[in-house]
């Protein structure tokens, strides 16, 4: 029998249809040269949710992958999932694995009478290197709790106790849990799935638009911000979405870590709620209810802030204090040679509101 790279070695070429027409966003110049491009698309949607601009194919279904994880938070706590700020933000995080992350996932396990045992997600080692380093120098091993969603999967599981659904199989598309995530995603993004898929941690995957994603999460940072407003039981408060949202700023360290980019860009930037994904995916919602949304065609991870930032700034916001993680330095024998940097790709030609325009 042939191998399954050998088979997939032959199988048919990708027709030009089915691939998005991406756009260079972001490249690494060394010595004045460039050396490297990385294409995607991008969508900047303004507050009142008009399309402020965008870049390559912002229309072309993707799979989100881990910046599904705040709505999928969100339908948790519509379930009557009730946590702590920090471990709320656990819920919604692709943590690096430190000893707080851990312990969260194991706190929100314990409050609910469930066990590591319990979790279906798929086992790593933990995703942050410094943190990596220091469970491998221990003897640490792959394990479902260091996996950077063990907060999200110990999260589901409570919320099927809670519920009094069945906690084994709470993985499966047919699951009232997963049900209820689907039906939340539609409503927060506005649009329906394209296609669907597993996760790498196992959970169903969703493909949807730039566009629909940066609408979910400026209604989440929005919501957030009302809530900061009205904490007296106004309008805005009291929400879903504004528990996930509050969580997430409150506890940045929690959603990703100490040296993350996506925790450094929540302390640097008041209001926002942003979160990251496998595959070159990068979600910024504003406490204004505008948003931006970035997916790198090659998966290059190393493109997602850069790409952001420049967005942002379409957006008004002020992005000097992001100068350390909107680029990164081209290295030549140890010394500077070079940056990466977002090319001149918006579009900024004037849109209709995006009920209209996505």
């Amino acid at each position: 029998m042939p191998s399954p790279v050998f088979s997939a070695a032959r199988t048919a070429a990708l027709g030009e249809a089915a691939l998005p027409h991406h756009t260079p966003l972001v490249a690494a110049v060394r010595d004045g040269l460039v050396e490297s491009v990385h294409y995607g698309s991008a969508i900047a949607l303004a507050a009142d949710g008009s399309v402020a601009a965008t870049a390559g194919d912002p229309q072309a279904p993707f799979y989100p992958r881990s910046a599904l994880k705040p709505l999928q938070a969100v339908a948790m706590v519509r379930a009557g999932l009730d946590l702590p700020a920090d471990l709320l933000a656990l819920a919604a995080a692709s943590h690096s694995g430190s000893a707080a992350h851990r312990d969260g996932t194991r706190r929100i396990l314990d409050l609910h009478g469930l066990a590591a045992t319990d979790l279906e997600n798929s086992s790593d080692l933990p995703y942050g290197t410094a943190e990596r380093e220091d469970w491998l120098r221990t003897g640490g091993a792959p394990t479902q709790t260091t996996q950077n969603c063990s907060g999200k999967h110990a999260a589901m599981a409570a919320t099927c106790v809670i519920n009094g659904w069945p906690v084994r199989g709470y993985l499966d598309p047919s699951h009232p849990l997963q049900q209820l995530v689907a039906r939340t995603v539609t409503e927060l993004t506005g649009e329906s799935p394209a296609a669907l898929s597993t996760d790498g941690c196992g959970t169903p995957l969703f493909a949807l638009t730039l566009g629909g994603m940066a609408r979910a999460f400026g209604r989440i940072a929005r919501a957030a911000s009302l809530a900061a407003t009205h904490d007296d039981g106004g309008p805005g408060s009291g929400s879903a979405e504004a528990a996930v949202g509050m969580a997430m700023q409150q506890h940045p360290d929690m959603v990703a870590g100490e040296g993350r980019d996506v925790t450094d860009l929540m302390r640097l930037l008041p209001g926002a709620v942003a979160k990251d994904g496998f595959e070159g995916v990068q979600l910024v919602g504003l406490a204004n209810g505008g948003a931006a949304a970035v997916k790198i065609s090659d998966g290059g991870d190393r493109a997602r802030m850069p790409a952001t930032v420049r967005l942002l700034d379409a957006l008004g916001v002020d992005i000097e204090p992001f100068a350390d993680i909107a680029t990164a330095p081209v290295l030549g024998g140890g010394h500077q040679v070079g940056q990466l940097l977002a090319t001149d790709f918006l579009d900024t030609t004037p849109s209709t509101p995006d009920n209209e325009a996505l």
